[in-house]
């Protein structure tokens, strides 16, 4: 009985190895055309060099970055962000301080340093850049954030 269920189980491994291959083969980006293994790298964006930040579209949303993060590198063991934005470093810098909801772990309760789940900044926070959206959409900003 064993040795049915294994060869079973191999078998839908091999099915779902095939069909992932043949889903990765027919791949698009969101500029509409296929992606290739051997792409060539992006096209490196024009960032506002420290401009006034882009006004936030929705409730919740985290600020943009106004600056470049090119070579900034955020580890487990380093966070370059942190440098500039962390509480001790900010008034030196003429950084924004990150906010006390950093410090919070998923059940609320305020830790002493940086949440786990808010240490890698670049997965929330953006670089500000005016431009075209990749898509069409019809997105419209909420009527608080337009006063």
């Amino acid at each position: 009985m064993k040795k049915i269920i294994l060869m079973r189980m191999a078998v839908m491994v091999g099915l779902i190895g095939l069909s992932a291959h043949a889903l990765a083969e027919n791949v698009q980006s969101l500029r509409g055309a296929a992606l290739e293994e051997n792409s060539t790298d992006a096209i490196v964006m024009q960032y506002q060099k420290d401009e006034e930040p882009i006004p936030r579209d929705y409730l919740q949303q985290p600020p943009l970055i106004p600056h470049q993060i090119a070579g900034y590198q955020v580890t487990i063991k380093h966070n370059k962000c942190l440098s500039c934005h962390s509480w001790s470093n900010y008034k030196a810098k003429g950084a924004t301080k990150i906010s006390q909801t950093h410090f919070e772990n998923r059940d609320g309760a305020v830790m002493s340093n940086v949440s786990a789940r808010r240490y890698f900044c670049s997965q929330c926070h953006v670089p500000q850049v005016d431009a075209e959206p990749l898509v069409e959409n019809t997105f419209e900003p909420v009527d608080a954030m337009r006063h």
